[in-house]
């Protein structure tokens, strides 16, 4: 009998916005900052069992703003910054509004690719992260959704987000809260 591999929660965390400092088509290293807490937050979430995986469009790349070099050295120091062994994964898309595409958010494609490939249980997932969007491919992917205020947090609707709050460290609270 072939035995089921268990499957985890994630957290899905959008990139830009959420948990570094807004910074339009980021191509320098310098420029990230993480936002107040972003470590501790990330170790309760691993603590708990959660998956952390960051999921991002990029469409700087697909527009010419930003090289894959630039983008990978910008992720590089995110993920110094963050520490090792806090992020299970990391997706990203580089595809423009323009393009068809089912991996560009709002799509859940990164999410379903993530789910196979890391044995997620997107039903006891949860994506958080700073626009309408990010909250439209959780729901589609079936996890619950947080939007935090930060970048473009205050400029979005509720979106049908089950909570809408300050940051990313006050969205931990609230998940560890109601998982």
């Amino acid at each position: 009998m072939m035995s089921v591999p268990p499957l985890f929660p994630a957290i899905f965390l959008d990139r830009d916005g959420t948990l570094m400092e807004e910074v339009h088509y980021c191509r320098d290293p310098a420029l990230v900052r993480l936002f107040p807490r972003v470590n501790d937050s990330l170790r309760a979430l691993q603590k708990a069992g959660f998956k952390n995986i960051i999921i991002t469009n990029q469409s700087g790349i697909g527009r010419g703003k930003i090289t894959l070099p630039e983008y990978h050295a910008v992720h590089s120091r995110l993920l110094e910054l963050i520490g090792p062994d806090l992020i299970a994964a990391t997706y990203f898309c580089p595809d423009t509004p323009a393009v068809d595409s089912l991996r560009r958010k709002p799509a859940p494609g990164m999410l379903l690719e993530a789910a196979r490939e890391l044995s997620i249980d997107l039903a006891r997932s949860w994506f958080v992260g700073d626009k309408a969007i990010d909250i439209q491919c959780g729901h589609a992917a079936g996890t619950r959704a947080v939007l935090v205020q930060t970048g473009y947090g205050n400029a979005q609707s509720v979106a049908n987000a089950e909570f809408v709050t300050a940051d990313f460290a006050r969205a931990t609270e609230l998940i560890l809260a109601h998982s």
